[in-house]
């Protein structure tokens, strides 16, 4: 007997989706056209002294009928859809509105407060009144949809997630790049003195003392997102990608293109003082302050991959050893480009040993990071040979379509010089630049492409070593323990697991060790296979029909 509800005759079932998406749409509008407004106010109220009006009449009109019209509206609409929305909190379109309006006003709030602070301690005071404005209202958006989104029973079942990801990666990201301006400020006063590290007239500390504003503004967002809210203990898709992607990749390229300019300034005042000292020592300071920030950025986040599933802590290191691979591939290239500018005559080409140290900082640096993370020597396990498959491919196509690409350019430009008919050493300057490209992408592509059969010939695409469980949902208890029971079951499969939690567990129900899960799991085979843990029943593994 089925108790669901069917549509009315004659009522298409996308009319309550459609509804919604113009509903929250419009009330998106509303609150940014409300907010606008009240902004506009609340800093001519702050910056107008004894005249409100001044001269711009227009600018007044505007901001009062914003506020008067459309703030009104905003909160008419908002109570009309509060009153029904706890019937609609799985809705896609409810988490979307409170996911968009979130991010908009964290990020106008804390870019409009830090800024007005920042430009306060680096002596600019012109213009505080609009910045402190801006922040305030939105600030007070912010703290409003707060409240809705942590809502107990209002609160949006879809992108719940969303908020808190985007909370703690906006915080690294404002962290992370306050932190290296204030360090860039510092070590360049340190390198290059005072007098040339900031503007005529005004202190050098006082830029990086902005910059910390900013480093201190998004480290409270961070702390606050990744762990007070709980963002470092989240297992979603998107909060995986997040980390590995900011946390992993943009963090290793900022080590690595720091380390590698830092080496290649000090091979240039050891070995190549063609320049003189202060444009030699110009991209120290930058290049002390990537590596100083990134590093510790970036190993961080390496640890808090490797607690997570198997398929994650693979994902770091894979993409560290592309981000490193790239490094040591271009100082290759670079390498020969310098090895070949020797070869021609000093009237074509310049002096290369500028160029040869370059590339040989780059290989020093990406080399024993790739090393250490791809394990050439180390034999790769079978889960990780499938898994890594698709890293396998990309490589070998980006550095074949490379390869190709600068393989047609090459021919161009050797056709073009047997046409010409110039000298031989023109040829050699002409060449040295895409043959070096050519050999280190060539190489990549076929070292990539090596391994790739070889993982292929010792069963990689046998129908064996195909992921026998597909997807895994778990019923646990409602403790602390059902995520990493999750985490265990995702890194002993291989598998997504979609975690459920038990209304009444037992409450002598034991947490099941690494062993007794890999024990229960031993054979299973399904697309969609069931796991209880905490019925007072031990650990019950039920394979689904597709």
């Amino acid at each position: 007997m089925s108790t669901g509800t069917r549509a009315a005759p004659g009522r298409s079932s996308a009319q309550p989706v459609l509804r919604r998406l113009i509903v929250f749409t419009l009330l998106f509008a509303l609150v940014l056209i409300g907010a606008g407004g009240l902004t506009g106010l609340l800093g001519r109220a702050l910056n107008a002294g004894d005249v409100l009006v001044a001269d711009d009449v227009t600018g007044l009109a505007r901001s009062l009928a914003f506020t008067l019209v459309g703030g009104p509206l905003a909160a008419l609409l908002w109570w009309a859809t509060w009153r029904r929305v706890e019937s609609e909190r799985s809705s896609t379109a409810w988490g979307l509105y409170v996911a968009g309006i979130y991010a908009v006003s964290l990020i106008t709030a804390a870019t409009a407060l830090l800024g007005t602070a920042a430009t306060l301690i680096g002596g600019d005071p012109e213009r505080w009144s609009s910045g402190l404005a801006r922040g305030l209202v939105w600030t007070g958006v912010l703290l409003w949809h707060h409240w809705m989104w942590r809502h107990r029973t209002r609160g949006p079942l879809a992108l719940r997630d969303l908020p808190r990801v985007g909370g703690y990666v906006f915080g690294l990201i404002l962290a992370v790049g306050g932190a290296y301006s204030a360090l860039a400020g510092l070590f360049g006063a340190a390198v290059e003195g005072s007098a040339s590290a900031g503007a005529i007239g005004v202190p050098w500390w006082r830029a990086s003392l902005s910059a910390l504003v900013w480093a201190a503004g998004g480290t409270g967002l961070w702390f606050a997102y990744w762990v007070r809210s709980g963002g470092r203990h989240l297992r979603t898709a998107l909060s995986n990608v997040a980390l590995v992607l900011l946390g992993v990749f943009g963090a290793g390229l900022l080590t690595l293109g720091g380390l590698g300019t830092v080496l290649f300034v000090l091979l240039r005042l050891a070995f190549d003082r063609t320049d003189p000292l202060p444009a030699l020592l110009d991209p120290l300071a930058p290049a002390l302050a990537a590596a100083g920030i990134g590093a510790p950025v970036w190993v961080y986040h390496l640890r808090a991959a490797a607690t997570r599933a198997e398929g994650i802590r693979l994902a770091g290191r894979l993409v560290t050893s592309g981000v490193s691979l790239a490094a040591a591939a271009a100082g290759v290239g670079v390498i020969v480009n310098a090895l070949l500018a020797s070869l021609a005559s000093p009237v074509v080409g310049a002096d290369p040993r500028t160029l040869l140290l370059g590339g040989i900082s780059s290989l020093a640096v990406g080399g024993p990071v790739w090393w250490s993370a791809w394990r050439p020597t180390a034999a790769p396990g079978t889960g990780e040979r499938s898994r890594r498959r698709v890293y396998l491919v990309a490589v070998f196509g980006i550095s074949a379509l490379v390869a190709l690409i600068t393989l047609l350019v090459l021919g161009y430009v050797i056709f073009e010089f047997l046409l010409a008919d110039v000298g031989g050493a023109a040829l050699i300057e002409r060449v040295r630049a895409p043959l070096g490209l050519l050999l280190a992408t060539g190489g990549t592509a076929a070292y990539h492409f090596s391994v790739w059969r070889q993982d292929r010939a010792a069963g990689g695409n046998a129908p064996a070593d195909r992921r026998a469980i597909g997807s895994v949902i778990l019923v646990a208890g409602a403790g602390a323990a059902a995520e990493p029971l999750a985490e265990l079951i995702g890194g002993i499969t291989g598998a997504g697991v979609t975690l459920w939690r038990l209304a009444d567990p037992a409450p002598d129900a034991a947490v099941p060790s690494a062993e007794d899960l890999a024990r229960a799991l031993d054979g299973v085979v399904g697309e969609r296979v069931l796991v209880i843990v905490g019925a007072g029943r031990g650990i019950q593994v039920i394979p689904l029909a597709g």
